[in-house]
């Protein structure tokens, strides 16, 4: 006693790709979530008040869907490639520039800054997150 069996199916490449690059595709709920992953990461791992500048979309393109997640803190550019050693002067001619230090006020022409270190808090969270 012996059985055949056989079956045939038809690959319909074209539903498979709009079912991959569409919006609410299997790609595209994959990436919404790492891509909010991402941006809750980051928000955490940002400082002072820069988590709150953050945000993310997801764009399609030829290829599929893109995610991306920006800062529009001002000063984001220098809090994640740090800054190199400079002097801070008055804004204003002959000014003064005033701080505090250890509870005193002071006043002074100019400050040598020793620049910061880079804290790529982005890269961080990605890594986190992913």
């Amino acid at each position: 006693m012996s059985f055949n069996v056989s079956t045939s199916f038809r690959l319909d490449r074209g539903r498979i790709a709009r079912m991959l690059r569409l919006p609410g595709g299997i790609v595209d709920r994959n990436l919404r979530r790492r891509v909010e992953r991402v941006q809750r990461a980051a928000e955490r791992l940002a400082p002072g008040g820069m988590g709150q500048t953050i945000s993310s979309s997801i764009r399609y393109e030829t290829n599929g869907p893109v995610g991306t997640i920006t800062v529009r803190h001002p000063a984001a550019l220098f809090v994640t490639g740090g800054t190199r050693p400079h002097i801070i002067r008055p804004r204003r001619t002959g000014g003064v520039l005033r701080f505090t230090v250890n509870g005193r006020v002071v006043y002074a022409r100019l400050v040598h800054h020793p620049g910061t270190k880079p804290n790529d808090f982005l890269l961080r969270a990605l890594r986190e997150a992913l």
